[in-house]
């Protein structure tokens, strides 16, 4: 997977792209982030990439360094691949969305908005999917975009320890989209609460039964 990231903050990405199963994609090149900061786009030398909403209060990102950034994407690579925006008026991210990204390209573009939003031209113009993590407001949407290449890098053969590692967990088809049942670990007894003895039962048919059956 490749992601080209649009921001004015890439510094925000650091730790993420470093660390956990995020670090090893990158590490077994599984996973290849780009990072591309806004402000190198400007019309002037201050690198100001925000100007005034018309008819509102705030500041919205302008068309003009956000177009030129998209172009310059597209030049390097060599062709045109979708761009995203992360947005809380876009469609809402769920499982199924997740895996439909994860199976039908394996380069996007992310635009990171900031401040009330990006310019709507851009949007009719040049992007493909308006996504949102839910009904609310974030300052920046740099996390918006860490939380979708996660959900959708995972996704991918050899990324996990185990490739069917995510085909039965919470919202999966496997599950029926619904939520996982509870888990346990060591030790069978903590603080008076013990581990559900069929789960220790070794019968495999009884567990799978127990597992339908706690599913939330």
């Amino acid at each position: 997977m490749k992601f080209h990231i649009i921001t004015i903050f890439p510094e925000s990405f650091t730790s993420f792209l470093e660390t956990s199963i995020i670090g090893r994609a990158r590490n077994k090149w599984l996973l290849e982030v780009k990072l591309y900061k806004l402000n190198h786009y400007a019309e002037d030398t201050s690198g100001h990439v925000d100007e005034k909403a018309y008819g509102m209060h705030g500041q919205v990102l302008s068309a003009i360094p956000l177009s030129r950034a998209i172009e310059d994407i597209f030049k390097k690579i060599w062709q045109k691949v979708p761009v995203i925006f992360m947005t809380p008026s876009g469609q809402k991210l769920e499982q199924k969305l997740v895996e439909n990204f994860a199976e039908s390209a394996q380069e996007y573009i992310i635009i990171c908005g900031h401040y009330e939003g990006i310019d709507q031209r851009i949007i009719e113009l040049y992007v493909d999917y308006e996504i949102s993590l839910g009904d609310y407001i974030l300052t920046g949407w740099e996390l918006a975009a860490q939380i979708f290449i996660d959900s959708v890098t995972r996704l991918k053969s050899g990324v996990l320890w185990s490739d069917i590692s995510h085909e039965e967990e919470s919202f999966s088809k496997k599950l029926g989209r619904q939520k996982e049942y509870p888990v346990y670990t060591r030790p069978q007894e903590f603080m008076w609460k013990k581990v559900p003895d069929i789960l220790i039962s070794w019968n495999h048919k009884k567990i799978e039964d127990w597992k339908k059956n706690n599913l939330r």
